[in-house]
């Protein structure tokens, strides 16, 4: 777990976007926090009054991420998975992260990945947000939906000339 390579976290004026955040049940202590995360980027980036629906587990996010993406803006996805003692951890992870792409690409909706994949409860906890923590994934994951977002609305958006505004050549 590096985070080598990422940008600095930042905010991006996002005034006017819908936002959905779905979040697990499961590991309260982590996905708490990272909701309280989530809630503060949101915020800091104009987005008045995310939706925001709690689900048991992290098998359960795309499904209900799939609804709020075909109503909202932007959806962020969060959750906590922790490597145990079985294949469990692989197949969880893997199922959440291609359920999750399929519903960004099916709705042509962003959503933001916060799902932690941590060995232990200390990564965990240490990519939550905390203060002392190296990562944000709440925050982080928030951001890149709601920057996606404003770039998909920029690309859809026809220009005055009847071209698409957002293509460079």
């Amino acid at each position: 777990m590096s985070g080598e390579g990422r940008p600095e976290p930042g905010t991006v004026d996002a005034a006017g976007l819908t936002l959905g955040i779905v979040c697990t049940r499961w590991h309260a202590q982590i996905t708490d926090r990272l909701l309280e995360r989530a809630l503060a980027a949101a915020k800091a980036c104009g987005v008045d009054e995310p939706v925001v629906a709690r689900v048991a587990g992290a098998l359960e996010l795309p499904v209900v991420a799939q609804q709020l993406a075909r109503d909202l803006d932007a959806v962020v996805c969060l959750g906590a998975v922790i490597r145990g003692a079985t294949a469990h951890f692989d197949y969880v992870c893997d199922s959440v992260t291609a359920g999750v792409t399929r519903v960004a690409l099916d709705e042509a909706t962003p959503v933001g990945n916060g799902v932690l994949t941590c060995d232990d409860l200390d990564q965990a906890i240490d990519r939550s947000g905390v203060p002392g923590g190296h990562e944000d994934k709440g925050w982080e994951a928030t951001v890149a939906a709601l920057d996606t977002a404003l770039t998909l609305r920029r690309l859809r958006a026809p220009s005055p000339s009847g071209h698409r505004s957002g293509f460079h050549r």
